[in-house]
């Protein structure tokens, strides 16, 4: 066998893998990725925004926008200070729930999921605090009717019977 040929062998091989190894996944039809109502609902958050505290001092800049063929939505945070964070955000059909994977250059992360139910985006997932114990985290995103979107990010250490806040937000569009 020719190397050539030997090359098109393994990838036929490879592919054939891959088509086993994703066995009961439902694969987007390519011609209309992502296209459904639902892939929609968190496209309130795109943009690009000035983010401010209560007292409306400026505490970071986000960036906010599609990729993958609108598949998934990007954040890019700069905070005031030079803290910098991405998230990776998509809706998951065949859980009909939304996901967020979050990461900073500290290496602190975030694993969410949740929906878009009342007019907000409700996501949230356990991590372990600093003493070592599971920590509830829930974020809210809310588009509010003067075109800012407020963000709440609260934490609790008893499984959601008391909550403190972590972060309080108001985007603006620059």
């Amino acid at each position: 066998m020719n190397k050539v040929k030997f090359k098109i062998a393994l990838l036929g091989a490879i592919s054939s893998l891959i088509a086993v190894s994703l066995g009961g996944i439902a694969l987007a039809n390519p011609n209309q990725p992502c296209q459904k109502e639902e892939y929609r609902q968190f496209d309130f958050w795109i943009g690009n925004w000035g983010v401010y505290d209560a007292k409306d001092t400026l505490v970071g800049h986000n960036k906010i926008f599609p990729i993958l063929e609108g598949c998934a939505l990007s954040e890019n945070w700069t905070s005031a200070k030079g803290n910098l964070g991405v998230s990776y955000n998509f809706y998951d059909a065949a859980e009909k729930k939304w996901h967020q994977t979050w990461i900073d250059q500290s290496g602190g992360s975030l694993y969410l999921d949740g929906e878009f139910k009342n007019g907000k985006m409700v996501l949230s997932g356990y991590r372990p605090g600093k003493d070592g114990d599971q920590v509830l985290h829930k974020i809210t995103w809310t588009p509010l009717k003067d075109g800012r979107v407020k963000q709440h990010w609260r934490a609790s250490k008893d499984k959601g019977q008391k909550w403190n806040d972590v972060f309080v937000g108001f985007y603006k569009k620059k």
